[in-house]
């Protein structure tokens, strides 16, 4: 199994250019169920979760093709997918897939909005929660959907005619929910109104994709979503926007490290509560033609306190990198997670560089230290492995981090993009 290895005390100075939002991609690959025409993709990044979900898409009856060689010179661009499910095979998303991944468990709406009916496998994913799909079900019954849960699956049947417009009320925002529903909405009769829907930037993306497919959707970036639904919808070429994620966390990696980097393709609206919070420590966040410049040279770093919130709040995705920066704050911070119920795991590990991390329920307080020192540690789930990443980046010697297929779900060429600003940072196979 790989491991990485760091040898800290390296400032970052140079460009990082940021990938495709993997959470955008993802459910951008599974609209593809919704045509019998060709998808086409741009900026997609090149990740475990990614090819994983092609393959899944595939035992569908998705044909797959990869354009083989990048002609656009713009760094960011990532690859070129076009996808056509001219004809649907398989109805049924086994458990040996969708158990890998959570965000498959979404082919669960388009199947059933243009077959009439799935049987797709209850979700696996990352251990930071139980992450129940009540809400997804929610969606889809209002939708007219005849669901049961049998040995682990869920069996879904539409009604005569078709899935039919509805409205639901989610009572908590659910991004996971509000793309099954989205996805579904646009075949279903009718017009569909999701209240308290998720805001999220890569929810956007998809409803902006779903338009030029021929969806209708207005309140677009609201907490408000109105679907009116198509008989049909057609191919369309969209660009995935840039992954917010990523450059909060290469951000909170040069504020970590210090120096002076650009973070390229990228835009501060997309996580602007992020980088407010990242200002109020002491680094410097300015817009640049084309992304976002982070600097840090000298002085020290100033504790903050947030809690995480659902866009356009500080994103629980960002939470574990925020706290390892914190971790060398002149003073103590709190940091209160309110999205999921155990997404701490990484403090354990932080703390075995000498982190001063305390855990009360949902609240972390987080006391600076003088400095980290360089030791073995254990990643548990996507975000908490590129935490310790940016731990190791500031520590003294060296921190050798393990099971790193992780950081594979979800961070493009992490390695290659940190050693091109200076990290001394290896990946060690086997």
């Amino acid at each position: 199994m790989d491991r990485i290895k760091i040898t800290g005390g390296q400032k970052l100075n140079g460009e990082i250019p940021i990938s495709g939002a993997k959470n955008a991609a993802l459910p951008l690959l599974i609209a593809s169920l919704l045509t019998p025409d060709r998808l086409t993709l741009k900026n997609v990044p090149n990740l475990a979760d990614v090819n994983l979900l092609v393959r899944i898409l595939r035992n569908h009856g998705v044909d797959f093709a990869i354009d083989g060689k990048r002609t656009d010179p713009n760094p960011h661009i990532g690859e070129t997918f076009h996808l056509t499910a001219r004809d649907i095979v398989d109805t049924t998303a086994p458990y040996e897939m969708v158990s890998r991944m959570r965000a498959s468990f979404w082919v669960l709406g388009p199947l059933l909005a243009r077959m009439g009916e799935a049987k797709v496998s209850l979700p696996g994913g990352c251990a930071i929660g139980t992450r129940p799909v009540d809400m997804h079900l929610q969606g889809l019954k209002a939708l007219g959907a005849d669901l049961q849960i049998d040995a682990g699956y869920v069996l879904a049947k539409a009604p005569k005619g078709g899935l039919r417009g509805g409205r639901i009320q989610f009572n908590k925002v659910s991004v996971g929910a509000t793309h099954q529903v989205l996805l579904a909405a646009a075949l279903a009769r009718g017009e569909t109104v999701i209240e308290n829907a998720a805001r999220e930037p890569e929810v956007g993306d998809v409803a902006d994709c779903l338009v030029k497919m021929g969806a209708k959707i207005e309140g677009i970036g609201t907490s408000t979503l109105r679907i009116e639904g198509r008989d049909r919808l057609e191919g369309a070429v969209h660009t995935v926007l840039p992954d917010r994620i990523e450059t909060g966390t290469f951000a909170f990696a040069v504020a970590a490290t210090g120096g002076d980097v650009t973070l390229s393709g990228t835009r501060r609206d997309l996580l602007s509560n992020a980088l407010e919070a990242l200002a109020e420590t002491g680094t410097q966040v300015h817009d640049v033609d084309g992304g976002i410049r982070i600097v840090r040279n000298g002085g020290g770093v100033a504790p903050v306190t947030i809690e995480t919130q659902p866009f356009p709040g500080f994103p629980t995705d960002l939470q574990a990198q925020l706290m390892a920066l914190m971790t060398r704050a002149s003073g103590t911070s709190v940091i209160r997670e309110t999205i999921f119920e155990n997404r701490f795991m990484h403090v354990q590990e932080l703390a075995r560089l000498g982190a001063d991390i305390q855990l009360h329920g949902d609240t972390a307080t987080i006391k600076g230290v003088k400095a980290l020192r360089g030791a073995p540690v254990m990643a548990t789930d996507l975000r908490a492995s590129v935490s310790l990443v940016i731990a190791g980046l500031m520590a003294e010697g060296d921190t050798t981090i393990n099971r790193v297929y992780h950081l594979d779900r979800g961070f493009e060429q992490l390695e290659a993009k940190l050693t091109r600003c200076g990290a001394v940072i290896e990946r060690i196979s086997g």
